[in-house]
């Protein structure tokens, strides 16, 4: 049964990042935020029943990561999120499902999220999604990566091709690792650079091709063969 909309805001008392839960089952996200909050690094501090109340409090609350339910009323979680990821400064995103769904997956990716989470195995794989999310790193639930190789097969017998010539030969190098999952800190030491030069790397990659973050560089990593799926 479907809670009607209901917002709790608390305040952080400890250094844990600050989470946005939004759902519209209110049993499951007493269930959510239990596990949560039993995570030292972790604090929910706003609670939204539906994807209009979870953008407005994103606007009125300090925030570091917003978990969204995909389906909810008023407004959907991937609605919400395409809007929460067009402010200035956004909260990483973390989309919640029931549903195994590549469709979902694929959009949850295309407006925004870090990651998406199965409600069936979030007691497993909720606090390494978050954590991947606040670092800036993607989540890819279990059986996603298969999900990723049917998309690049597909996009392959279509002619589908990135073009790679619009990067750097350091560039690509850097796109490589940054796929395969090394943190700035680890590239510039494999590199023999400054963190600061990885980070303006990055930077320049995400503007020449259009991106945003790691899940969109790692797809692009894919397509083009840097790494292989």
């Amino acid at each position: 049964m479907t809670t009607t909309t209901s917002t709790t805001t608390s305040t952080v008392t400890s250094t844990g990042a600050r989470v946005l839960l939004a759902d519209d089952h209110a049993l499951v996200r007493r269930g959510v935020r239990l596990i949560l909050d039993n995570e030292p690094d972790l604090q929910v501090v706003a609670e939204a029943a539906d994807g209009a109340e979870a953008v407005q409090l994103v606007r009125d609350v300090a925030v570091d990561l917003a978990i969204l339910d995909v389906a909810m009323p008023r407004m959907t979680g991937l609605q919400a999120a395409r809007e929460i990821s067009r402010r200035a400064d956004p909260p990483k995103i973390l989309m919640l499902s029931m549903h195994d769904n590549e469709q979902y997956f694929f959009e949850s990716l295309g407006v925004g999220a870090c990651g998406y989470v199965l409600k069936s195995v979030a007691d497993r794989d909720l606090v390494d999604a978050c954590r991947a999310a606040l670092r800036g790193e993607s989540f890819l639930y279990p059986g996603a990566e298969s999900a990723l190789v049917r998309d690049y097969l597909e996009g392959l017998a279509r002619g589908e091709r990135l073009p790679r010539a619009v990067l750097t030969p350091r560039e690509d190098e850097l796109v490589k690792l940054i796929a395969e999952g090394f943190s700035s800190r680890e590239i510039a030491r494999m590199l023999t650079i400054s963190i600061r030069t990885v980070e303006r790397h990055r930077e320049n990659i995400l503007a020449k091709l259009g991106m945003r973050d790691r899940t969109e560089i790692t797809r692009y990593a894919i397509r083009v063969g840097l790494i292989e799926p």
